[in-house]
């Protein structure tokens, strides 16, 4: 393992002991709806909105009989949501179909999913079935990436190879997290409160918004 993303995985552990995915959810089924939702959105708007949408949406079938027009209300205030109703139907209908009703397991089978990429693929295997495939890389873990010197690309999916070179397999799951939650609390995209991170004497880009 790289030493420095070592020291990285340790610091942040220790500040975030209990760190989890943000998103509501209890089954596979809803943390695949919950993240498709959760692009450009916010988890605590995607969790007001399946607070209602999970009652109503039980099963698969529930998704794959739902009238877009009607759908698309239900999901409007997470933005985007034409695509991700149209998304989010289409995917139930396929895993009817091609999947035998039971959310996929596997990456390859996740990404054949409407609306379904890398990311969300990572979260709905990490969160629904506790299997490891690779990092989730959200807009946090991007920017945290590239401003702690972990990587130089700005392409999700480089950046997610970049981390699986130097972060052990077993601690994927959590690095991802561990980012997430450092980038909302410290590492803001705009203002990142640089005298209150315990990453600072590691990060290379500290003196860029230190005043």
């Amino acid at each position: 393992m790289n030493k420095k993303a070592n020291k990285i995985l340790v610091l942040l552990k220790k500040e975030y002991p209990h760190v989890k995915i943000a998103l509501d959810f209890g089954k596979p089924l809803e943390i695949l709806v919950a993240t498709i939702l959760s692009a450009q959105c916010t988890d605590a708007r995607v969790n007001i909105v399946t607070k209602t949408i999970f009652k109503k949406y039980r099963k698969l079938e529930d998704y794959a009989n739902a009238k877009q027009s009607i759908f698309e209300q239900e999901i409007r205030s997470t933005g985007f949501y034409r695509n991700k109703a149209k998304n989010i139907i289409a995917a139930a209908k396929m895993i009817i179909s091609d999947f035998k009703g039971k959310v996929p397991d596997k990456m390859e089978e996740l990404l054949k999913l409407p609306g379904v990429a890398r990311k969300t693929a990572n979260v709905v295997l990490y969160g629904g079935y506790a299997k490891i495939a690779g990092i989730a890389v959200d807009t946090h873990v991007n920017r945290l990436s590239q401003r702690l010197g972990l990587s130089k690309n700005s392409d999700p999916n480089k950046i997610e190879l970049d981390l699986m070179r130097i972060v052990p397999k077993k601690e994927w799951g959590r690095v991802s997290l561990l980012f997430i939650q450092h980038g909302r609390k410290i590492c803001d995209a705009r203002k990142p409160k640089c005298a209150e991170c315990a990453l600072l004497k590691l990060c290379p880009s500290k003196n860029v918004f230190q005043p």
